[in-house]
Formats: structure tokens, C-alpha cells, sequence
């Protein structure tokens, strides 16, 4: 068993082994979060076959997909048969996936069972945080949170399906209690300590995939925030992911900080079109042998092709696209868009790992 962060070698031995990573976030068009699209009654293999077949056809050879810890502990073999289950039709259509297994955005206080419908025209109403505020701040939880990590991670440890484990994705965003609070000092401090369990944990679990967690704040210089859980992040993360929705002059600053830590890099969340962040900037990741999993596929419950600002305002119909690339009958939001993508994957496809 290694419990120790891969070394620098060690990392650019699997990029080199790696093809170039493209890709989107994916949640079925069916599915509004990932209680919906993972719980047995909702579970939609055809839907996710069909569109990640359209996903296949735009040159994407990996996926990002949420996974949520109260799944696993109401039904750890249910669970882990429909991850399988997923995997399977990926690998079917030459895409691997990276798994996400914590989250720290959206509606903190999850719950099973039967989720309510999305609120007309606003972004991602239905998302919800993995494990939520009620067990981020009782440590006396955290064990269900180890189980969860744990199980999943050493049941898929050896699977060549799996790109890599986003352990926690944005662990201390703002949510609806940190604006009660008026601060998020108390979640980030809990988030941080949760997040050097979970780095333990999945170390424990010895998989063969590199382990991650995404930095998404940066300063003027486009460096990422100072603070304890950026620097426990850089310091523990086997490859450095991260978010950028800005436009190309921000993004090529991003990555020029990034590229001092002398890790493969990985862009796991980007293209937001009315805020700067649109598929051109494919190239800039490209050329730069970046990963880009774009936020969204297919318009669909989650209504991500609405802003983020969707939660405060009003959003007039002949307002571009947010996120998503295609209609929920496949066809395109933008040829011209699609094309690029298919130029691109096409032009920087490399041999992959075998699937």
C-alpha cells in the first residue's frame, strides 16, 4: 500500500501515457442532480447511452461525472453496480471518466428519495452538496464519509475505465448557510479539515488512478488564493485540476501559474459564453496539452444553459447559452461550435490508455 502523493515522475509517466483529455461534465438531460441520476428508481441507462454517444461523436474521449455519499449508504451494492454499470456504457463509447466524490456547492442539506423538479429557468435549482453542512461540521459523521470514500475508491481502484478521483469539488464554495453566517471562514475551515481526512483516506484506498481536487480561485495574477486549503491542495493532488471560466487573456495566466508545480494539468470545469469563457479557447488547452472537461453536454434538467445570476434575476429568452453544447434531441446549440470541438479532438488525439 502507497500512502504517499505520487511523485513528479510518477505523474508525467501517465500523462505521457495518457491521450489528450476531452471531454464535459455529465449529468444525463434527464437527470436535475445526482441523487436523480444515480438512485435506482431514476437511474437512466438509455438516456446516458444515447448521449453519451453524441458525446463520442464530438471528438470527447472523457467524462466528469458526480457521484453523492448518502447513495452508498443506503444501498452500497445498488450503488456500486450502477457505477459500473455507467462505466460500462462509457468504455462502450471510448470515453473514460472522472469521478468526483464530495461537493461543496449548491443545496447543503441533501436528501433521498424523490427530488423536486427544477425551478423554471434557473441554473442547477436542484444540485446538491455531498455530504452537506449537517455532517461537514460533526466530525462524529465523518466515518459514513471514510466508508463512502473508501468502498467506492478500493472497488474501482484497478479500473483502467477510471481517469482519476476528484476527491472534493469546490469544498468551500458559498452557499445558502455561509450567507446566513455572513462569512464562509467556518465551512472553509471544516472543508479543509474533512478534505486532509479524505486525502488519508482515498491514500488508503491505494488506487492506481492519481488523485485530485480542483482549485477555482485565483487572484489578479491569476495565481491561485492563498489559504490553508489551496496549499493543501497543490501540496497533496497527484495532478493539479482546476476550474477557469475566463476569458482567453485570464485563462493563459491561470496556466502559466499552474505550470510551477511541474504536474500534468487538468481543467475540469470551463466555457461559459455570456462571462468570456467559449469553446475557441479548446485550442489554448489543446496546444498547451491541458485537459478541458467543459461544464455540460445536453440541455436538460439541470438548466445550466441559464447563468449562474439565474438564481437572482430574471434571464431574457434571446440571452446566449451558458453551458451545455447541444439540444436534448442532439442537435447542436452551434454549428460553428461543434465543428471546433470536432477539429480540435481530432487534431491533438493521441493514443490512450487501453480502456
Amino acid at each position: 500500500m502507497s500512502n504517499d502523493r505520487w511523485s513528479q515522475e510518477r505523474a508525467a509517466s501517465w500523462q505521457a501515457k495518457s491521450r489528450w483529455l476531452f471531454g464535459c461534465n455529465f449529468t444525463p438531460s434527464s437527470a436535475g442532480n445526482q441523487l436523480e441520476m444515480w438512485q435506482e428508481t431514476t437511474f437512466d441507462a438509455p438516456t446516458i447511452q444515447r448521449e453519451l454517444g453524441w458525446a463520442a461523436g464530438l471528438g470527447m474521449n472523457t467524462v466528469r461525472v458526480y457521484l453523492h455519499d448518502l447513495l452508498f449508504a443506503e444501498d452500497e451494492h445498488g450503488f456500486v453496480r450502477r457505477i459500473d454499470r455507467f462505466l460500462q456504457i462509457a468504455h462502450g463509447h471510448g470515453i473514460g471518466t472522472v469521478l468526483v466524490l464530495l461537493d461543496g456547492v449548491w443545496h447543503p442539506r441533501p436528501r433521498l428519495g424523490m427530488q423536486r423538479d427544477p425551478k423554471p429557468r434557473v441554473h442547477n435549482s436542484m444540485w446538491v452538496q455531498s455530504p452537506g453542512s449537517e455532517v461537514l461540521h460533526d466530525r462524529a459523521a465523518w466515518p459514513r464519509v471514510q466508508a463512502y470514500v473508501q468502498g467506492v475508491i478500493r472497488r474501482f481502484a484497478n479500473d483502467p475505465r477510471i481517469v482519476a478521483w476528484d476527491l472534493f469539488n469546490e469544498p468551500d464554495q458559498i452557499d445558502a448557510t455561509t450567507l446566513a453566517l455572513g462569512s464562509r471562514d467556518q465551512k472553509a475551515q471544516a472543508a479543509t479539515a474533512l478534505l486532509a481526512s479524505v486525502f488519508d483516506w482515498a491514500r488508503e484506498a491505494d488506487a492506481e488512478q492519481p488523485l485530485t481536487v480542483g482549485l477555482w480561485e485565483y487572484d489578479a495574477q491569476g495565481r491561485p488564493v492563498r489559504n490553508a486549503l489551496n496549499e493543501l491542495v497543490v501540496e497533496r493532488s497527484d495532478i493539479i485540476s482546476f476550474h477557469c471560466y475566463e476569458p482567453r487573456v485570464k485563462l493563459l495566466e491561470v496556466l502559466d501559474a499552474l505550470s510551477v508545480y511541474q504536474r500534468p494539468l487538468l481543467c475540469t470545469e470551463w466555457l461559459a459564453r455570456s462571462v468570456g469563457s467559449t469553446v475557441d479557447l479548446l485550442e489554448v488547452f489543446a496546444r498547451n496539452n491541458v485537459g478541458a472537461i467543459n461544464w455540460g453536454l445536453v440541455d436538460g434538467r439541470t438548466q445550466t444553459r441559464f447563468p449562474w445570476r439565474s438564481w437572482n434575476e430574471s434571464i431574457a429568452d434571446d440571452e446566449p447559452w451558458f453551458h451545455e453544447i447541444l439540444h436534448a434531441d442532439g442537435s447542436p446549440y452551434d454549428e460553428a461550435e461543434v465543428a471546433t470541438m470536432r477539429e480540435i479532438s481530432q487534431a491533438f488525439a493521441r493514443p490512450g490508455r487501453s480502456l
